[in-house]
């Protein structure tokens, strides 16, 4: 049986955690719980290739998650009339054209969010026309969740001297009302080689950013970029990626993110927990979910739901990466997993 750490910080924080034996005794010991156990194995709840997913839920009670180009469409999509499932396929794309400023082709990591009065803004990853080693974040509005979405003209963030920017993710923080977009600046794309091009030295950052954006349209920056976390070799290897953010209902900010290589089963979903928006933000000391827990490999990409409670990533299958699910809940002084 494995056991998985719980840093004793948690235990406030009123998000899920992730285990499969609600009825199993946690242990607890200084500083920590341990609980039992992450090795019941989960069944794909998309399956097809379904890269870096992301929920929301729309403002009639129906859930959506959006993935990486991929069957045909640019950013695909599937339905549910609950968070946990089960999910649908739709095969349309919500996003027809992905922006003059593109290459049309090679769209990851979309994220999309409900503004409210009939207005959904998405972000995502967009292969740079000028230079197809970049990507960068763009922006895209409909009237409809299912859009079509119509891009900006330009993107929203396009650091090309760094390395370009991917997966954008939008969070609301209720306690002020501001909006803001989270991203990784994708410096291993100027690396030097190795795992995920940016296993030899010299290495290069591939930071998480903090970007405020006009809470009305969702794409407007605001002020500039806050850097939240940077890959540390020993931790992260290549990279740090895919970031997500929430707040709890006690104020603490809980930042989800990958690291390693998507392609090695290094590959893992993270979190670090801060008591204000732009940090600092503290490690956990051991990932969330790892090669092995549910029976994955590789698993990545997470996006919880606004608030806590439930998340979706995706893990090697044999389709490509299909998408998973978890539950991650604290209840008083004790840990239930499912």
């Amino acid at each position: 049986m494995k056991l998985s750490f719980i840093p004793a910080g948690l235990l406030s924080l009123g998000i899920q955690c992730v285990s499969a034996a609600p009825s199993k005794t946690l242990v607890q010991r200084p500083a920590m719980l341990f609980a039992l156990d992450t090795a019941t194995n989960k069944s794909a709840v998309v399956s097809r290739d379904f890269p870096d997913p992301a929920i929301v839920q729309d403002t009639d009670g129906q859930w959506y998650t959006f993935a990486t180009a991929g069957n045909g469409n640019n950013i695909q999509v599937a339905k549910a009339s609950s968070p946990g499932g089960p999910w649908t396929y739709l095969n349309q794309d919500a996003l027809p054209s992905t922006g003059d400023w593109t290459t049309g082709a090679n769209s990851w990591a979309p994220d999309v969010r409900v503004l409210g009065s009939g207005k959904y803004v998405m972000y995502y990853s967009g292969e740079l026309a000028s230079d197809t080693r970049f990507h960068c974040v763009g922006t895209a509005t409909a009237s409809s969740i299912l859009g079509p979405y119509t891009p900006s003209a330009d993107p929203l963030t396009c650091p090309e001297s760094q390395g370009g920017a991917i997966d954008p993710s939008g969070f609301l923080d209720i306690a002020t009302n501001r909006r803001y977009v989270v991203y990784k600046i994708d410096g291993n794309s100027i690396g030097h080689g190795g795992s995920c091009n940016n296993g030899v030295e010299p290495f290069v950052a591939t930071p998480l950013m903090l970007q405020e954006v006009q809470s009305g349209d969702g794409v407007t920056p605001i002020g500039d970029p806050v850097q939240l976390l940077d890959r540390t070799q020993e931790e992260d290897g290549p990279l740090v990626e895919a970031p997500n953010l929430i707040r709890t209902s006690d104020g603490t900010y809980v930042l989800f993110y990958s690291s390693h290589c998507w392609s090695s089963p290094e590959y893992n979903v993270n979190y670090a927990l801060a008591k204000s928006v732009t940090g600092p933000y503290t490690r956990s000391p051991k990932p969330l979910i790892g090669t092995g827990d549910f029976g994955t490999t590789a698993p990545g990409g997470a996006t919880s739901i606004e608030g806590g409670g439930k998340m979706v990533f995706h893990a090697n299958c044999a389709q490509g990466r299909c998408m998973f699910q978890a539950d991650f809940a604290v209840v008083g002084a004790n840990v239930i997993v499912s």
